[in-house]
């Protein structure tokens, strides 16, 4: 669906150039159809020579003649980009924004276009190619927009789509994600340590153990509760440490953060409306 679009990606920092280097990865369109923008001159040229894409920092200049337009820029900037581009945009250009916070119908007023507009939520091992990111269409964007977003984040990861209305629910539970399980690991790793195993060797073991875990849940479509069995044979080591975390509350704090990151969420959607 991409090969004859041309995308131009403002704001090409860690999710932008993560975006731009699976697009490639993934030959979904050639280099010569990317264009990339953001301030930093030396940034810029780091991508022109990495990926051999177009560079510039002049954000109107990038948009023009893209059929795709992502915006990739802090939240806290958002709206001085969009009444940026206003002039320059068209409104046949599909947006497709990860900007966190910003509505779909925010950026639609701040264009002054009915824009087609795909809000999607990437989180940060996209920079691995193993992203989760869901994607949520605004009120002009059609089922094949849809398409073409999720053609875009494919190339990087796993993609759901949902309603806009759950944007705020999909960042607190795995647009911030990766930040518990680095803690998960962490503490994993120090246990290890306490009981005698070196650092790095810990550390190794709690991350494999982690990926191993979820490949199992993706891989064997198995319920959760059932995985966790299989592993707890009765009177066994993993049923004494289950217990523990049960009594400590493990999984009432994971859905405590979950709930806390997604009224922070909306929070932050009400201060960039």
């Amino acid at each position: 669906m991409l090969a004859n679009k041309r995308i131009a990606v403002i704001g090409a920092g860690h999710i932008g150039t993560a975006l731009i280097g699976g697009l490639l990865k993934a030959k979904l369109l050639d280099a010569k159809n990317i264009t990339a923008a953001r301030r930093d001159a030396a940034a810029l040229e780091e991508l022109r020579k990495r990926f051999g894409v177009h560079v510039t920092p002049d954000n109107r200049k990038a948009v023009k003649g893209a059929h795709i337009v992502i915006l990739s820029v802090k939240p806290q900037t958002a709206l001085a980009v969009l009444d940026e581009l206003a002039p320059a945009m068209d409104e046949s250009q599909l947006i497709i924004t990860v900007m966190a916070g910003i509505a779909t119908e925010t950026i639609v007023k701040h264009l002054g276009k009915p824009n087609p507009v795909v809000r999607a939520m990437p989180n940060t091992p996209v920079l691995v190619d193993q992203g989760a990111t869901p994607i949520a269409k605004g009120a002009h964007a059609s089922e094949e927009h849809l398409r073409l977003a999720e053609s875009v984040f494919k190339a990087v990861g796993i993609v759901e789509t949902i309603p806009e209305s759950l944007m705020s629910a999909v960042t607190g539970l795995s647009g911030s994600g990766p930040a518990y399980i680095y803690m998960v690991i962490e503490a994993l790793t120090d246990g290890g340590v306490k009981m005698g195993i070196p650092r790095v060797t810990a550390r190794r073991l709690a991350a494999q153990t982690v990926l191993g875990a979820a490949k199992l849940v993706i891989e064997t479509g198995k319920h959760t509760a059932v995985l966790k069995d299989e592993v707890t044979t009765p009177g066994g080591t993993t049923i004494a440490a289950v217990h523990e975390l049960e009594s400590k509350g493990l999984r009432t704090v994971l859905m405590d953060a979950v709930v806390t990151a997604t009224k922070r969420a909306d929070e932050l959607s009400d201060t960039y409306k």
